[in-house]
């Protein structure tokens, strides 16, 4: 065998390789995610975000109010699409920034579903749905926020347990690594994942009166 022959089939088998390593890649966005969902990993918010900031996997963020340097540092880390929980209220009283107009600026895209478990804005399979088209259409990494990553933790497990076919206890103890916080009462007897099921679950820790 010719030491071009030799160099040539070197070359196949680092480009096989390099292949088989991307197509055996974990993903969570995009329209067909593959590999099991990986616990967050809490990571340091820097004063960018309020409270919490984890990543869950390579290409998922969830996190607190982001500030707009935490928008730019994100959209040069891949983050392409962003999706806010806070209700209109929140957003133009306690945000100096309009959030909507620079994530577009920075060329993201805007997913908005305010949630605030009130009748104008339930905790809902709706906002799951919407959540999860989200995801599927995503072209890149995505941030999923709130304001300290508590209806995000919420969200991110019903997302889990509904749409990703993660067991119940798993998604609830990865979301607790977030924010979740269901051992205590924030919002009557019902938690948020829960409504955001339209079913119960035995699993969350639900406080004593």
């Amino acid at each position: 065998m010719t030491r071009v022959s030799i160099m040539r089939l070197a070359a196949v088998a680092a480009m096989s390789t390099a292949i088989s390593g991307v197509c055996g890649a974990q993903r969570l966005t995009g329209p067909h995610p593959t590999g099991a969902v990986p616990a967050p990993v809490p990571l340091e918010t820097r004063g960018q975000f309020q409270e919490k900031f984890a990543r869950v996997g390579d290409d998922m963020f969830i996190g607190g109010q982001p500030t707009e340097r935490a928008f730019r540092d994100l959209r040069a880390q891949g983050v392409t699409t962003v999706v806010n929980l806070r209700t209109p209220e929140e957003m133009s009283s306690r945000v100096p920034f309009d959030e909507g107009a620079l994530v577009k600026n920075l060329g993201m895209q805007y997913v908005y579903i305010p949630v605030r478990g009130n009748a104008e804005f339930p905790y809902s399979p709706a906002a799951v749905k919407s959540f999860a088209a989200a995801m599927s259409g995503a072209n890149g990494k995505v941030l999923l926020h709130c304001t300290i990553a508590w209806r995000a933790s919420h969200l991110w497990a019903a997302y889990l347990i509904q749409y990703r076919n993660v067991p119940v206890a798993t998604a609830l103890q990865q979301a607790r690594t977030i924010n979740l916080m269901d051992d205590m009462r924030m919002d009557g007897d019902t938690q948020p994942v829960e409504a955001f099921l339209g079913r119960s679950l035995p699993e969350v820790g639900h406080p004593k009166r």
